[in-house]
């Protein structure tokens, strides 16, 4: 069986790109060192270095096996986290994943629930879009989201808790001429250049896309990340206009403005699914209770914001004169 602190110390070595830089990085002697490679290379039966001039160098058997390592390590750090908190008579976790957003805006006061019914729990947060979860434990509860339009996802071994249908809303320089306007065409954005908050194509970005698809254009992308929260930055800066949910767009953000799109309108549906395991099913209840205040919170804003802008547009000041 490999051993995985010789891993790590064959990852620590590449990294380093030496014995003697491992071996100080580690604090180790640089025979240690040494010694633990070539008992990985008995292990594997691979060679994983070679003479060149006076020092080594890594082979590429020796680089793919760090690279393969990688995510077994991740995993056995997270088992080695989770025998030291058993040691310690912290062994109790909650895991959840979910998109930024909703990591930002919703996770404090879920975080809060849990633990005034758990104090001693260790709450777990991980971003599900886009990464695999490799080396995080398997949620409790998994935030998603999906359009709004289309059929529901369902997960094996989760209950489906629907919390929200949430309107997107176009992102604009506070300066541009579109700012003015009460809501924006989809179609009026089909000129401007985009800064894309989404290039691994998570589910939002699928939702935009398919957006504009039906308004008939693509989006001309001036900047594209992986980062909502810069990508604000950048449409403040005037690089462009970005579409996102209300949820990624705080109320106070200096040299922004966020209008409703309409034809077509942009939608998403978040969803919870809750596992199903006995020994968290109190506190999984609590989140998905925590979880549909907030969501419900933000229905009573956006439907309180639609009323403002109905009476602003049926006022005699919002009427063309005849």
């Amino acid at each position: 069986m490999l051993n995985p602190r010789r891993l790590e110390i064959l990852r620590a070595v590449l990294a380093a790109g030496s014995i003697n830089g491992a071996a100080r990085n580690l604090s180790y002697s640089p025979a240690t060192i040494s010694q633990h490679m070539a008992a990985l290379a008995r292990e594997t039966g691979l060679v994983l270095f070679e003479k060149q001039g006076r020092g080594i160098v890594a082979t590429d058997a020796a680089r793919e096996l760090a690279d393969q390592a990688q995510a077994l390590l991740a995993d056995f750090d997270r088992l080695e986290r989770a025998v030291a908190d058993l040691r310690g008579g912290q062994g109790q976790h909650l895991a959840i994943a979910c998109f930024a957003s909703a990591a930002e805006q919703w996770m404090p006061a879920v975080v809060r629930a849990v633990r005034r019914l758990r104090p001693n729990l260790t709450v777990e947060i991980s971003l599900n879009e886009p990464v695999d979860g490799r080396g995080r434990r398997r949620p409790d509860l998994d935030i998603r989201t999906e359009p709004a339009d289309g059929a529901g996802i369902r997960l094996d071994g989760y209950v489906r808790h629907e919390l929200l249908v949430e309107d997107l809303v176009v992102v604009l320089p506070a300066t541009h001429p579109l700012a003015a306007e009460p809501e924006v065409s989809l179609r009026e954005l089909a000129e401007q250049p985009w800064v894309d908050h989404d290039i691994y194509d998570s589910p939002i970005g699928r939702i935009v896309l398919s957006a504009c698809s039906a308004a008939g254009f693509a989006p001309r992308y001036a900047a594209r990340l992986d980062d909502h929260r810069a990508a604000l930055r950048l449409v403040a800066a005037g690089i462009g206009i970005t579409v996102l949910p209300r949820l990624a767009v705080p109320g106070d953000s200096p040299g922004l403005v966020a209008k409703p799109l309409v034809r077509p309108g942009v939608a998403r549906r978040i969803v919870a699914h809750a596992g199903q395991d006995r020994r968290r099913a109190a506190l999984v209840a609590c989140a998905v209770e925590q979880l549909r205040a907030s969501a419900a919170g933000i229905s009573a804003a956006e439907s309180s914001a639609a009323v403002a802008q109905a009476q602003r547009l049926s006022s005699p000041a919002a009427r063309p004169p005849l």
